[in-house]
């Protein structure tokens, strides 16, 4: 029976940190207020884009009355453009589709939202890879909880190989839904590797392809 391993995609598959900020630069210029830059952008992103959405709003001293509006209006900029600066990491095309031509099944577990997140799919020609997507919205919790995880493990009616992440919500989903993590170590990360719980390790998506064979040949 073949496999599965489940990727998140901001920080994991793509760096998308300079679409958000543009997206959250473009609505604070309305607003009369200084932008954010692209290192304060990228510490906001993992938890969802209604948490990011209150990050920048905390960081610019936006009223919380406002929240409604302001992530409306940041929505509406991002979906307008959500992968004119974004970019696969490099390996992650060859990496994709050599598991995906070694039989495995691919899924993609992601706090972003659906709409978004598929349309970056469609941009960068990632998305006839993928067997399912769970978006941030497609449940009524998101990752750290596990359900996402699971539910994309259930969708693809195989048992999941590794959930491959960047981040301490990846970590945590991962050990939440008991899944083997891969821990992709230069992406959107805020705390040393070590502190990460992680069943292996990389920073280079040329040498992923092989850590899936030999777990799966351990297996």
């Amino acid at each position: 029976m073949s496999k599965a391993v489940i990727f998140d995609l901001d920080g994991t598959l793509i760096d998308s940190a300079p679409d958000i900020r543009a997206a959250a630069n473009s609505t604070l210029a309305a607003l009369g207020l200084a932008p954010l830059s692209l290192v304060e952008i990228t510490s906001f992103i993992g938890n969802g884009f209604p948490h990011l959405v209150r990050l920048v709003m905390a960081a610019r001293g936006i009223p919380t009355q406002k929240e409604d509006i302001i992530q409306a209006r940041m929505f509406e900029h991002y979906m307008a453009h959500p992968a004119t600066f974004s970019r696969p990491y490099p390996g992650v095309l060859e990496c994709l589709h050599t598991l995906h031509s070694r039989g495995y099944r691919l899924g993609l577990c992601t706090n972003k939202p659906y709409a978004p997140a598929i349309e970056i799919l469609e941009a960068l020609k990632l998305s006839p890879i993928f067997d399912v997507v769970i978006g941030g919205d497609t449940l009524d919790v998101k990752k750290p909880h596990p359900a996402p995880l699971l539910a994309a493990i259930r969708e693809l009616e195989t048992e999941a190989l590794l959930f491959v992440g960047d981040s301490e919500v990846d970590a945590a989903t991962a050990e939440a839904a008991k899944v083997p993590f891969a821990l992709f170590t230069e992406g959107y990360r805020k705390t040393a590797v070590h502190e990460l719980r992680h069943s292996v390790r990389f920073d280079r998506f040329g040498e992923l392809a092989d850590i899936v064979a030999q777990r799966d040949t351990a297996d």
